[in-house]
């Protein structure tokens, strides 16, 4: 019986993965999650009950507690998803993402060390980051793990600076670390002041999409159930103290993607207007043109593939939120639909 402690878990890709993980039936999964405005207990209602998963309302920028509460689990893996991870929002007040992205890291890490001294133990770390740590990627090519960090945004520099922090303690004390540098997840349970449940949202809300610039930028995009199974493969075979990139080769422009998720509505039958459906806003500041990730290594090295394909998870992703209104009527209170990232 393998014992998880999950950072963050009431969020959309922690929640996403305890669902996918708890149904193996050998794994106990602690949840440790703060529920800020991006955490929701409601994401894991159906597991809630489950004998093998337990919840802790903690906070990783408090040491005692969050030592405390790994000390009593005494857990062979934690996975870490808890972070500050909207980058408009980095943008308003950078230093809630420096607080919880780099501080909340530096925790983790010293409670382990501390626990290893008491228990003699040694718990493997995985730390999910992101691609954006890499920043704007030229035309025509792909980067690998081995790629110059150049985070254009807070966000993604205090990203960034934690990937640098996990890699210190290994180099130093050998912690047993792996950091995963994800691409864009979109999926269930995801809110919509990310860029694919706002198309969603607006359509079924029959509002014009806000599309930032001319809807050039370049993503690339991975179904969070795929993602799910890439962490899985990280943590059971990663090798210690290595980045591994996640990503699909698939990229398109914001605008694509939007036009892609308008085809999918009408073929739902779902009635919006098709007149100024996209409202071209004032662009994000330092707006990264392009991301592309080489995810050879996860592949190679862990025999890692994606299983669905972009028009698939779109389709699937658009039937949960046209089934699941709820989600959209209980994050309505949580301030989601204003726009950040303006006050510069």
């Amino acid at each position: 019986m393998k014992k998880l402690f999950i950072t963050g878990g009431c969020g959309f890709i922690g929640s996403n993965f305890i669902i996918s993980e708890i149904k193996k039936g050998d794994r106990t999964i602690l949840n440790y999650d703060l529920l800020t405005y991006s955490g929701n207990k409601d994401n894991l209602k159906a597991i809630s009950k489950n004998e093998d998963y337990s919840f802790i309302e903690g906070d990783i920028c408090n040491y005692d507690a969050l030592f405390n509460a790994i000390s009593n689990f005494k857990p062979d893996y934690i996975i870490h998803f808890a972070a500050e991870s909207h980058v408009d929002r980095s943008i308003d007040n950078p230093y809630a993402f420096l607080k919880t992205n780099i501080m909340g890291v530096f925790n983790i890490l010293e409670s382990l060390r501390s626990f290893s001294k008491i228990n003699k133990k040694i718990i493997k770390l995985v730390h999910v980051s992101t691609d954006e740590v890499y920043g704007d990627i030229p035309k025509h090519k792909k980067v690998n793990e081995d790629y110059n960090y150049n985070p254009s945004s807070p966000y993604s520099a205090s990203k960034a600076a934690a990937d640098q922090l996990l890699k210190a303690y290994f180099r130093t004390y050998s912690s047993k670390i792996i950091i995963a540098n994800a691409c864009n997840n979109y999926g269930p349970r995801q809110l919509p002041e990310k860029f694919i449940p706002k198309i969603i949202f607006n359509i079924l809300k029959n509002k014009s999409i806000p599309l930032y610039g001319k809807g050039k930028n370049v993503r690339e995009w991975i179904y969070v159930r795929d993602n799910c199974e890439a962490l899985l493969k990280i943590f059971l075979k990663g090798k210690i103290g290595k980045n591994y990139n996640i990503g699909t080769g698939k990229r398109l422009k914001n605008l694509e993607i939007v036009k892609n998720i308008f085809n999918i509505a009408k073929k739902n039958k779902i009635k919006f207007s098709n007149k100024n459906n996209v409202k071209y806003v004032k662009d994000r500041p330092g707006h990264d043109e392009r991301y592309a990730v080489n995810s050879s290594r996860i592949r190679k090295e862990l025999k890692w593939r994606q299983k669905t394909s972009l028009t698939e998870g779109l389709n699937k992703t658009f039937k949960w939120y046209m089934n699941n209104k709820k989600f959209f009527k209980l994050i309505s209170k949580k301030n989601i639909n204003r726009r950040f990232g303006l006050k510069i």
